[in-house]
């Protein structure tokens, strides 16, 4: 990929000054890639931006609380925390307390990877009505695993006994998974206190997990189907005679995918419990259509969903590029709680390249394209906002790793950089601007006492921790340890 022409950049001399790097966003794809770079390149200064007073980012508040085994990449990104080369600024917002011009002035190269902060729309109607307890599974997670801008989400989990969740993937089986499990095992998880009590009051017995396509189409990965498989006291249910259909019609397609026949294989066996007074359900070939709530004068539930109508499908094409196409049939599944899993999608920001189309910063291996397709000197790009939202942790991590290799390689080829002056100060100079524009920054020894506090306040609760649920506690709790 050739090189803009642009006056502003320049090579860095690494025998002027320390390599600044710049990060915007603490979850798994920046640590990662200052990971990489301060490994490869020792003499960098990494400078990480985030907008909560708190790293960690989806693996904090993404993750299942019942899969503590994930979050432990925690304990290698606090490694770089503890780094002396290194420097947290949360509470920073890009684009409002900091902008790109504020960062190429004091940078040599900036990693932006502050991922997919917004969720996917259907498209269908009434979906923007004020309809109550209709919650994308995004903020759904964020709820229970307190993130701040959920924190009063106030899902009503009594008015019902069955969800529905519309997607097949991951993270529907995970709020799936958590409206069915037992509270005292969640109790022994770092799910929140107030999510944790307004689960213990659910009268959620049923979840019915919807897709638009086949059992060969799900997103979701063996080991969140077979957790699915082995809740206690819950039956399974799903078009079992469709699925053996599916599997016997593309025999040759499984055969060459080892992680779909796996997943294939659970599916087909389903679980051998037939005793429980919960259930989940798998439906195929559904494709959202409407809403429908009570109406405004109802005495008990105003204006709350009562059912979704759905579009059935039939699928079409070659197996790897099945499509559904609706049969002009209509179905109605009666809910009170509806959750949408439909995906994540990126924001573009000002003074970045955006792809709309695909949700993501145009790059080449890491390296941000302008709208002529040439390398933008110095600006990088990792994670969702590099791919789009897909993958695991180690999609992430493999994902960074290629972008820090592409940084290095750019310092060590001497290739041109960021600059409008020759010696760069980083967040040496950059704070005193933040603290003069009224920000107030979090640094990770902050984040260090936070964490003492919820481990504490965990402790006495029989759990890792208990999370802040709201900045201004985190920032009160400071204060008071000053």
């Amino acid at each position: 990929m050739p090189f803009s022409s642009n006056s502003n950049f320049e090579r860095y001399d690494s025998k002027l000054s320390p390599f600044r790097l710049a990060v915007i966003g603490s979850g798994p794809a920046g640590f990662y890639t200052a990971y990489r770079v301060l490994k490869d390149h020792p003499s960098t200064l990494v400078d990480m931006y985030e907008s909560l007073p708190i790293p960690f980012g989806l693996v904090r508040y993404g993750v299942a609380p019942d899969h503590p085994e994930v979050k432990n990449v925690q304990h290698r990104f606090d490694e770089v925390g503890q780094d002396s080369r290194y420097t947290f600024i949360g509470n920073v917002k890009y684009g409002e307390d900091l902008t790109i011009t504020d960062l190429k002035s004091q940078y040599d190269a900036i990693v932006f990877s502050y991922g997919a902060s917004q969720e996917r729309s259907l498209g269908i109607k009434n979906e923007d009505e004020p309809i109550r307890n209709i919650f994308s599974a995004r903020a759904f997670v964020g709820w229970y695993n307190g993130l701040p801008q959920y924190r009063d989400l106030e899902p009503d989990l009594t008015c019902t006994d069955t969800a529905v969740v519309i997607g097949h993937g991951n993270v529907a089986l995970d709020v799936g998974r958590i409206l069915l499990t037992d509270v005292m095992e969640l109790s022994k998880t770092d799910i929140t206190e107030y999510a944790l009590e307004k689960l213990g009051k659910s009268k959620i017995r049923k979840v019915i997990i919807v897709g638009r396509r086949g059992p060969l189409q799900v997103s979701f990965t063996a080991k969140e189907l077979r957790e699915m498989m082995n809740l206690p006291n819950t039956k399974f249910h799903t078009d079992f005679e469709f699925i053996k259909n599916e599997l016997s019609a593309n025999v040759d397609f499984i055969s060459k995918n080892r992680p779909l026949k796996r997943l294939m294989q659970i599916l087909e066996k389903g679980r051998s419990n037939t005793i429980g007074d919960k259930s989940w359900s798998l439906k195929f070939l559904r494709s959202p259509d409407e809403f429908l709530a009570h109406d405004d004068n109802d005495p008990i539930r105003p204006k709350y969903v009562r059912a979704i109508k759905f579009h059935i499908n039939k699928l079409e094409g070659p197996p790897e590029k099945r499509v559904a196409v609706p049969t002009g049939k209509m179905e109605e599944l009666e809910s009170g709680l509806v959750l949408k899993s439909v995906g994540y999608k990126s924001v573009p920001i000002k003074g970045l390249p955006f792809d709309e189309k695909k949700g993501l910063v145009p790059n080449y291996k890491g390296k941000i394209l302008d709208n002529d397709n040439n390398e933008q000197p110095g600006l990088y790009v990792a994670g969702w906002l590099k791919r789009g939202p897909q993958g695991v942790i180690a999609t992430t991590m493999y994902d960074a790793f290629e972008t820090a290799e592409a940084i290095v390689s750019d310092i060590k080829q001497n290739k041109p950089m960021l600059s409008f002056q020759t010696t760069k100060k980083g967040s040496d100079a950059i704070i005193p601007i933040l603290h003069q524009r009224g920000v107030r920054t979090i640094s990770y020894d902050d984040w260090k006492k936070i964490e003492e506090k919820e481990n504490e306040a965990g402790r006495v609760k029989n759990k890792p921790r208990e999370k802040f649920g709201r900045i201004e506690d985190v920032l009160f709790t400071l204060d008071t340890l000053k």
